[in-house]
């Protein structure tokens, strides 16, 4: 079966879907992931098919509205504000999605921003299709909408889901209307592509754990909770033996990383993460990620990309953005976390990790200082409930894999 999996976004948007992937080519399929070029070694370094989206995302993300809106963090207005933002990004994507779907697929998969075009491509095509979410996003009782506000309780958190479905995405009808035009169907709002999903039990298999994040009781049918998709290690990939030397020379360190995100601010926070990784008094290893963090000296080192899942494990503490596949990777590892959430769903997953013991409240990426970050590293050190919780986490989390759900949900024809 030709499986075409569109996967929008920076790295922890796409990472995730070379361990889904990989579980269905094992099983026969024929898998193509859509994404941008940047992840193109990523994606046939697992062994995968690759088909390139438009745009650049890293350009966009250095754009001068884009930081704007990092440095304003989470909230209904910064999530708009993102929304705004990608709405021309994604409608970029359009083109990229409809040209791998004519080149052939029996199935199509959507992260939850490449739904939005791509759900009108496949039911253009004829082609079936689900959604593969890695963050929730339909209205309920249990939990606000991930776009970094507090809980609210019940009746509120349902109010603000529906507000972020509702006026929140009214940006992206020009994103449906492109789609469409180009395709040659009726005009649709996004209200309306909502419905027609409902109505119709449209499949979106969550792709994080239900131990950290249950099903909600009050989702229509279709909506399901999978466990997190695993990202796989590239082939051939072995550890620079500058990292093993440093790993081997002293006790272990605390990895620092913001992912993605946090770009043209790199010279600032390189500065105040050695600070506190000093006053701390640990040894420290840095991911220099789209930020471009650099803070060497006998101990700290600065690396680039390496897998989550042999790199983590050998931390002492991580802290990192609490983006899904971030948080999911350090989850899984058992070492605490110092979550220091910059914007969008992350501020959403550092309170699940605070809420849960699992680490100290979370630094929040706007008021970030040298000072309020040697206090958390500190405390993430110093507590044994966070590794105890966190450990026991890892061993519920090492049982679970979403890929073999979805496997089944093919299979069963459960799609539409």
């Amino acid at each position: 079966m030709r499986t075409l999996i569109v996967a929008a976004g920076s790295m922890g948007d796409v990472a995730p879907f070379t361990g889904l992937g990989t579980a269905l080519r094992e099983a026969g399929h024929d898998v193509t992931i859509v994404a941008y070029r940047t992840f193109e070694e990523m994606i046939t370094k697992a062994g995968l098919g690759f088909a390139a989206l438009p745009g650049d995302p890293l350009a966009r993300g250095d754009a001068e509205d884009a930081q704007r809106w990092q440095r304003g963090g989470g909230g209904v207005r910064g999530s708009i504000r993102l929304l705004k933002l990608t709405t021309e990004l994604t409608i970029e994507m359009n083109q990229g999605i409809i040209d791998a779907a004519r080149a052939g697929a029996d199935v199509m998969m959507f992260s939850q921003m490449a739904m939005i075009g791509g759900y009108h491509v496949a039911r253009a095509l004829g082609i079936p299709s689900m959604g593969t979410y890695l963050v929730p996003l339909h209205p309920t009782t249990a939990f606000p909408p991930p776009i970094g506000i507090p809980d609210l309780g019940g009746f509120g958190n349902r109010m603000a889901g529906k507000f972020l479905l509702g006026p929140g995405f009214t940006y992206f009808n020009k994103v449906i209307a492109d789609a469409r035009g180009t395709l040659g169907l009726p005009r649709m709002t996004v209200a309306q592509m909502f419905r027609e999903q409902a109505q119709t039990d449209w499949p979106i298999l969550h792709g994080y754990s239900p131990s950290l994040l249950p099903r909600p009781a009050d989702w229509r049918p279709g909506l399901k909770v999978v466990g997190n998709f695993w990202p796989v290690r590239p082939q051939g990939w072995e550890p620079p033996a500058r990292l093993t030397d440093f790993l081997d020379a002293g006790p272990p360190p605390v990895f620092v990383g913001f992912g993605s995100l946090a770009t043209g601010d790199g010279e600032r926070l390189s500065g105040l993460v050695r600070t506190a990784l000093r006053a701390a008094g640990v040894r420290g290893v840095v991911q220099s990620g789209w930020a471009g963090l650099s803070a060497e000296d006998d101990d700290i080192l600065t690396i680039g990309e390496a897998p989550h899942d042999w790199l983590f494990p050998r931390m002492a503490a991580i802290v990192h953005h609490c983006g899904a596949g971030t948080t999911a990777a350090a989850l899984r590892s058992g070492v605490p976390a110092v979550p220091v959430p910059v914007a969008g769903d992350q501020p959403f997953w550092a309170a699940r990790l605070a809420r849960a013991g699992l680490s100290p409240e979370p630094v929040q990426f706007k008021k970030l200082t040298a000072e309020r970050l040697t206090a958390a590293i500190r405390s993430a050190l110093a507590e044994p409930s966070y590794r105890t919780r966190t450990e026991a986490m890892a061993a519920r989390l090492r049982q679970e894999d979403g890929s073999p759900h979805v496997l089944a949900a093919i299979e069963a024809g459960q799609h539409a």
